[in-house]
């Protein structure tokens, strides 16, 4: 059973992402799906559009839904998702952890949402200079 990935973001940001990781990685190992929303748009359709998503998406293991930024519009959009069965919401999307999603595309959906957390910690730092004395 594979688990399906939607990306609900600001603008182009997840789109964006999306982007530069199949460049990185030259494929896209899991069935994704990527969501603008614009201030434009009302959050109500965007929450239909979403489900619409989810459903195309699962394929039995279920749907992990990364979005950009925790007590945003798009995140708020993304809870809305929580009642659905075997949806997992993970906020505070970047780069690593998408690429690190990307390379563990056999997981469950319970350790991909580990795998997510981890690599969305890891991947920033503070790249200092160091002071030597």
């Amino acid at each position: 059973m594979k688990i399906g990935l939607l990306i609900i973001s600001h603008g182009n940001i997840g789109q964006s992402l999306y982007n530069a990781v199949v460049t990185m990685l030259g494929n896209c190992p899991i069935n994704t799906s990527v969501l603008s929303i614009r201030q434009e748009h009302d959050p109500e359709e965007r929450i239909l559009k979403a489900k619409e998503k989810i459903k195309s998406l699962d394929h039995g293991g279920g749907v992990l839904v990364l979005t950009d930024m925790y007590g945003s519009t798009p995140s708020n959009i993304a809870c809305a998702l929580r009642e659905l069965k075997e949806v997992a919401i993970v906020t505070g999307i970047n780069l690593p952890m998408l690429v690190r999603i990307f390379n563990y595309p056999d997981l469950t959906l319970e350790q991909l949402v580990q795998k997510a957390l981890s690599a969305g910690r890891d991947g920033v730092m503070s790249c200092q200079k160091k002071n030597h004395e």
